[in-house]
């Protein structure tokens, strides 16, 4: 049997059929995020962080109507960052894409946010700057993109440095690909005390984050005093945290199997992020299909679920490692602590 491999770009854009653009303001430190597809894709979500900011997610619990989706739209701004979908929906609209009503067309466009308004960057904005950011992100819509400090990762931050967007793919043995996306601006630590290992370091894939390996201390039972607490002086007890995702693939899963893949992928945050889903986090997963005909086996999506899962927690490792310095940071990069260099993973 073939061996399972990261895909081509080692993105979520392996899974066919989708495309992701970034669009960030580095003097506000915020950014969005979009995913795309090239025709509309099956879409389910998971929220288990006590402290989500959402737009249309209800739309996609398994038993309500709406099948399928347009794009789905990450963003930092907190509730500012929910106007991202507005813009999103206004490109789309003049694509001619969208649920169609009679001669009307209305896109259908969830979306999740981070809390990234204490972070260095200006926030004394005049008008709200998401809903051009939303667009800018929908035009700017490849199939390569790039991690760390971009898009929605721009201004996030994890406990001890900062975080960012991550993305990580896997092909299986009869070539399904599985592939996640995530903002990294978690309450929890992605490292180990000492900040060199990572906790998802077991499922990295070609030194993807740095190739270190597990963190051969064990006995790791208390978190670190957070340095990001420290620098926002805030304390646990204010909600200024939230890593969202999305896992998709090219398998025909049903609207209840996206679900069921969201769920699962959330384990893969919680092996990456330590503390996770905490009551002060808003942790959610999308899942994601954009393949069609039969729907997969309960065998066949077990595999499918469990890749899910191993890509979100490669993500999440790779969106603090590749996060890069930037003027009015609060808190170190990953890199920095590490006396490594400042290339992120930039395609461009």
């Amino acid at each position: 049997m073939a061996a399972v491999s990261k895909g081509k770009r080692n993105l979520i854009t392996d899974v066919a059929g989708l495309k992701v653009g970034n669009a960030q303001d580095d003097h506000i430190k915020t950014g969005t995020t979009v995913l795309v597809g090239d025709k509309p894709f099956t879409a389910s979500v998971h929220v288990m962080g006590g402290a989500p900011g959402t737009k249309e997610t209800d739309l996609l619990a398994p038993d309500k109507t709406v099948e399928q989706v347009d794009a789905l739209v990450l963003s930092g701004g907190s509730a500012f960052g929910l106007d991202a979908c507005s813009g999103v929906m206004d490109g789309l609209r003049a694509m001619g894409r969208g649920f169609a009503i009679g001669d009307i067309r209305i896109p259908i466009v969830p979306g999740a946010i981070v809390f990234d308004m204490i972070n260095g960057g200006d926030k004394a904005w005049d008008e709200n700057p998401y809903r051009g950011l939303g667009r800018q992100a929908l035009e700017n819509a490849e199939t390569d993109f790039a991690t760390g400090s971009a898009g929605a990762g721009t201004g996030a931050m994890a406990a001890m440095q900062k975080g960012g967007l991550g993305s990580a793919s896997l092909v299986l043995p009869d070539g399904t690909t599985v592939g996640a996306l995530v903002v990294v601006n978690a309450l929890g630590s992605v490292t180990t005390p000492g900040d060199r290992h990572f906790w998802a370091a077991p499922f990295e894939t070609e030194g993807e984050f740095g190739g270190l390996g597990p963190d051969p201390a064990a006995g790791h039972m208390t978190p670190e005093s957070s340095r990001k607490e420290q620098a926002m002086m805030l304390q646990a007890t204010e909600g200024a945290n939230t890593t969202i995702a999305i896992v998709a693939t090219d398998a025909p899963l049903t609207k209840t199997q996206c679900h069921r893949l969201a769920v699962t992928a959330h384990d893969g945050m919680a092996r990456a992020i330590v503390p996770s889903h905490t009551p002060l986090d808003g942790d959610l997963v999308f899942g994601v299909a954009t393949g069609e005909g039969t729907p997969v086996d309960q065998t066949k999506f077990r595999e499918i679920a469990a890749a899910g899962a191993v890509c979100l927690s490669r993500a999440v490792a790779r969106g603090v490692y590749d996060a890069t310095e930037a003027q009015g940071d609060i808190i170190p990069t990953y890199r920095k602590l590490n006396g490594l260099d400042q290339g992120a993973n930039d395609p461009s």
